[in-house]
């Protein structure tokens, strides 16, 4: 059974006449990473803001394992660790001065914690380096650390790939999924990079001028919707004939296949129904759509806004 960390209801936000967050309502749960989404302008930033305590919200609630940033903001907003865009560190001191500098900020933080938690994201070598000698993937995950050192149950990452080559992103995404799956705790990342997106995230979150428009499953869940399916056989116009006449699919052919669109769970008869017609099948393909073509079918192609 999923567990709920955050939840938002009706979560609005008005600046003077302008309503920028117009009736915004999502849940994150434990393990789990949620991307969220948005052309520029969207809502993103102005959200988790708002979740992080550094802007009020007009209407509605957020609930972070179960307490109100409403009533109790104090309660809430301890289960959060986040980075919004880059971390702020000091660079002449090691990372390890760093995360004990942040420590003693917050009572309870042990230094057999700081240790864990450097453990945990692979950083004993650098550690004790400057700050100003790492590379920006090692600043970004120092800032992840920084993050995770008062055990938060959720993860609020801005843009944690930003500037990253594509060693970085690698070694960042790693270590986000390794926080969901082994600590359980919940990530909600905010980026532009759809295709990171597509490979770190369980479920995506999509807002547009202030409203969520979809949220949608990342992966494990395609069969819940229709497939485009593309086979090679012969003679290709027998098989277009018993597509129609069988099961009545609009076809379409490219580069000697046939194409067209059903349920996953409905390949294998389809197959088994073509070749009952003595039609060859040479190969059947499946094609997902890419976050990427799921994105620009939701909030339309121009999203310069």
């Amino acid at each position: 059974m999923t567990e709920t960390a955050m939840e938002l209801i009706n979560v609005e936000k008005t600046i003077g006449k302008r309503k920028i967050i117009n009736n915004l309502s999502f849940t994150v749960n434990k393990g789990e990473v949620f991307g969220f989404l948005g052309p520029n302008g969207a809502g993103k930033t102005t959200t988790i803001r708002m979740i992080v305590g550094l802007m009020k919200l007009s209407n509605g609630d957020i609930r972070i394992c179960g307490s109100s940033i409403k009533t109790d903001f104090k309660e809430a907003v301890r289960h959060v660790g986040a980075i919004v865009e880059n971390p702020e560190l000091y660079q002449f001191m090691s990372g390890l001065q760093n995360l004990r500098h942040f420590a003693r900020m917050i009572p309870g933080i042990t230094e057999e914690r700081i240790w864990e938690v450097v453990k945990l994201l692979g950083m004993e070598k650098p550690i004790k380096e400057k700050v100003g000698r790492y590379s920006l993937g090692m600043r970004q995950r120092l800032g992840i650390a920084q993050a995770l050192l008062h055990r938060p149950s959720i993860l609020i990452l801005d843009e944690p790939t930003n500037g990253l080559d594509p060693a970085g992103i690698r070694e960042i995404r790693q270590y986000i999924r390794k926080l969901a799956e082994e600590e359980g705790v919940a990530v909600i990342i905010s980026s532009h990079l759809l295709s990171e997106i597509e490979l770190m995230c369980d479920r995506i979150g999509i807002i547009k001028n202030g409203e969520l428009i979809a949220t949608e499953y990342v992966r494990d869940h395609e069969d819940q919707h229709l497939k485009q399916i593309m086979i090679e056989s012969e003679p290709t116009n027998e098989t277009l004939q018993v597509l129609k006449r069988e099961f009545d699919f609009e076809t379409s052919t490219r580069d000697g296949q046939i194409i067209f669109k059903c349920e996953k769970a409905d390949v294998p008869n389809v197959v088994k129904t073509l070749i009952a017609n003595d039609i060859h099948v040479y190969q059947v393909n499946i094609s997902n759509d890419s976050l990427e073509d799921k994105f620009f079918n939701l909030i339309g192609e121009n999203i310069i806004e």
